[in-house]
């Protein structure tokens, strides 16, 4: 079996070819585009045409797909005072309608990301007129049930039946942006719209089931992989979600998340440093980034490959457009960028597997992972290297989700002298 994987769309409507540069798009914020052409530019989220072409491409290549997960971020990175819950419900609107006119029949699994909000981060605990809007444009995608808790929560769990098998898999789509640091609304709440308990709940009846499941989130656990000591989500939550994650990750057989615009990895170890659960995060299909910032993302998006009969994973293809090159030839040519078991050698994407790889990774001047950290940045430059407290942080966030064990891999990493 096979699925699709998009996140992190974020169109900018005022995207515009003019000569004056710093008029190009406002999620450039008065910088001046770098290069800007038909497809989008470095420094600006993405035009309407570049999500076109992605979609175009996932469906002129008739991969066979049984359903596609859609990690969220539909809006642009603009000021508060840009948009509005009116702009923010129209165009996670426009982009839902257009991933249904290229695939009016697959079935979509969404996940609300922290910029479909109004303002952005500060997503509620309660009903409220996004949740609502936006549960009705995927209403042909999902149960009355899943629509009735993501009304009140902006998450849900539904079934995914196969014809493959006769055991269904369960789709578990978390509104992480609850836990996401930047968001006042749920400062001091300790279960933030009961999600926790309904999760642990949910995955305890899986259990039960003998279910598998693949959890689906816009904002990722773990630390982040470019950042010393930062977890994507508050610590607290974090904590509590890699518990839960230990928990059950004997029902759980993936997990699927976006929001940093970057193509990571990450495997759960339990406490004994075993391999137990392998995440991914999924890169963006906006290049944007600030000018403050070193690297970008080319465009990507990405096919799962998987075991019909126990949802295994087993192989991961990313695609990418070369932005450059699309805007200087005028056309969009996606390609195959690498396919994650030839690039690394290893056989499937189970979290044994997972783990080995990451070993290799931490050798001294591992040519793999150059390779992993090229593909991180979606091939955007090949000659950036990462070392030193670069690769420390890229190996210990790979690693290691929880605090503890990720602070002794940092701490390792000092005292070696950059061991890796």
């Amino acid at each position: 079996g096979q699925f699709w994987h998009v996140s992190d769309l974020h169109l900018d409507p005022t995207y515009h070819i003019t000569d004056d540069h710093t008029k190009v798009c406002s999620s450039s914020n008065g910088a001046n585009a770098s290069n800007p052409g038909p497809f989008g530019d470095f420094l600006c989220d993405s035009p309407y045409q570049l999500i076109l072409s992605a979609f175009k491409y996932m469906k002129d290549s008739e991969q066979q797909a049984s359903f596609m997960i859609w990690t969220g971020d539909s809006p642009p990175h603009v000021p508060v005072g840009e948009l509005s819950t009116e702009i923010v419900i129209n165009v996670i609107g426009n982009m839902t309608s257009t991933i249904r006119s290229f695939f009016p029949d697959l079935q979509v699994f969404p996940a609300l990301g922290n910029h479909d909000y109004w303002p952005q981060d500060q997503l509620p605990v309660s009903a409220n007129e996004v949740y609502n809007a936006v549960a009705n444009f995927w209403t042909p995608w999902l149960t009355d049930d899943a629509v009735s808790t993501f009304k009140k929560g902006g998450f849900y769990t539904q079934l995914f039946q196969s014809n493959a098998s006769s055991q269904p898999l369960r789709i578990i789509s978390l509104n992480t942006n609850l836990y996401y640091s930047p968001n006042h609304v749920t400062l001091n709440i300790t279960d933030p719209a009961n999600q926790l308990a309904w999760l642990e709940s949910t995955l305890e009846i899986s259990l039960q089931k003998q279910e598998k499941v693949y959890v689906i989130g816009h904002v990722p656990v773990g630390y982040l992989p470019f950042a010393r000591n930062t977890t994507a989500i508050r610590e607290y939550y974090n904590e509590r979600l890699v518990k839960i994650f230990r928990k059950y990750s004997g029902v759980i057989a993936g997990q699927f998340f976006g929001h940093t615009h970057r193509d990571s990895i990450m495997i759960l170890l339990d406490e004994r440093e075993n391999p137990i659960n392998s995440l991914f995060v999924a890169p963006a299909v906006t290049p944007v980034k600030s000018v403050f910032q070193k690297e970008s993302n080319n465009p990507g998006i990405r096919l799962y490959q998987y075991d019909p009969f126990h949802y295994n994973l087993l192989d991961l293809w990313q695609f990418y457009l070369n932005l450059t090159d699309a805007n200087m030839k005028n056309e969009s040519d996606w390609k195959l960028e690498y396919i994650l078991t030839k690039a690394y050698d290893i056989e499937d994407l189970k979290p044994e597997n997972l783990y080995e790889m990451a070993k290799q990774f931490a050798i001294p001047h591992s040519k793999l992972f150059q390779q992993y950290y090229n593909n991180f940045i979606v091939s955007y430059n090949k000659s950036i290297v990462c070392e030193g407290d670069c690769k420390t942080s890229q190996i210990c966030a790979m690693q290691y989700l929880d605090h503890s064990s990720y602070t002794d891999c940092i701490q390792r990493g000092k005292y070696i002298g950059h061991h890796f």
